[in-house]
């Protein structure tokens, strides 16, 4: 077998589709959101945006535990454009009104979501941040603002490790069952160079580390480690060589079911693939006998699966 096997220890999390599972952070954190909302898990993923640093993944915690409601004060317009320095451009609008209404919709909902959140899954992709030279606040996203208007560092591990100390605290403080799953974004940040993208992530790998050892509640999932060592080869890579390809995302995502679902978890999850897959088909010819013979097998084994799991019913 030409390949390096990471060898996952076995979980004390046991992930199932009754539980309310939440991701925050990098592209990696949406593509293991969109994998489980594929196979109808009730997922709240990246409230905020896909976020890259920890401060500003750690910031958007404290808005949700705070139920913060955004104002015109909290948003600013460039080049007729209204945004927030919290959130991705996915927010981004040309009237305050509209760039408000979809921050606090999103926020809202999500705060109600955290109330039940079993699992939040965080996704750390750089230690580097830009901080905003007028308030001295790390910035979720520069929005295309000059550079001279941030000053860009890296942060250390002790500064990461000092935060996130406090926040899980206070998590925990208010959701004592609460689990939180580390990982690091396997997508190397290239134009910082080798040598500085391997610097972050390590920032990265011994900040999560050291507080992995400080609580039993905290837990890594080695993406990275999969994606640098298990897929080598360029063909699990997409084609600017620095992303994960489809195949490398569902070859992880397999690893991840098998170390936090339970054995149940995991024969329904492959049910609702294939359920998925084939209510998603789009047919050459959707007038054809075939194809309504086809569409009827598949609604009745959606409704024999929503009848044998009740909970599944407002998913699918």
């Amino acid at each position: 077998m030409f390949q390096t096997k990471i060898e996952i220890p076995v979980s004390d999390i046991k992930i199932s589709f009754k539980d309310h599972i939440m991701t925050l952070g990098s592209c990696f954190a949406e593509n293991i959101g969109r994998k489980m909302e594929d196979v109808y898990f009730d997922t709240d993923i990246n409230p905020f945006g896909v976020l890259f640093n920890p401060v500003s993944i750690k910031n958007s915690i404290e808005l949700l535990l705070q139920k913060k409601t955004f104002t015109i004060d909290d948003i600013f317009e460039y080049k007729s454009l209204w945004q927030s320095f919290s959130h991705s451009s996915l927010f981004t609008d040309t009237t305050s009104e509209g760039c408000i209404t979809k921050i606090n919709y999103r926020l809202n909902s999500a705060s109600e979501f955290l109330l039940n959140t079993k699992v939040i899954l965080i996704t750390f992709g750089t230690a580097w941040v830009f901080e905003e030279k007028k308030s001295g606040r790390v910035v979720s996203n520069c929005h295309k603002l000059p550079a001279s208007e941030f000053i860009r560092r890296r942060l250390t591990v002790n500064e990461i490790v000092d935060d996130y100390k406090i926040l899980i605290q206070k998590l925990q403080a208010i959701f004592p069952d609460l689990q939180i799953v580390f990982s690091v974004s396997p997508i190397r940040h290239w134009k910082d160079g080798a040598h500085e993208n391997n610097i972050s992530k390590s920032t990265l790998l011994l900040a999560i580390d050291e507080l992995q050892k400080e609580n039993e509640k905290v837990h890594y999932f080695p993406a990275y480690e999969i994606q640098m060592d298990e897929l080598r080869d360029y063909r699990f890579y997409a084609a600017d060589m620095l992303h994960p390809s489809d195949v490398a995302i569902d070859y992880i995502w397999k690893r991840f079911s098998d170390t936090y679902f339970t054995s149940q978890t995991v024969e329904l999850k492959k049910r609702l693939e294939q359920l998925n897959a084939d209510l998603s088909h789009r047919p050459i010819h959707p007038d054809s006998a075939e194809y309504k013979s086809f569409l009827k097998n598949a609604t009745m084994r959606k409704e024999e699966l929503t009848a044998e799991y009740p909970f599944l019913l407002n998913r699918i």
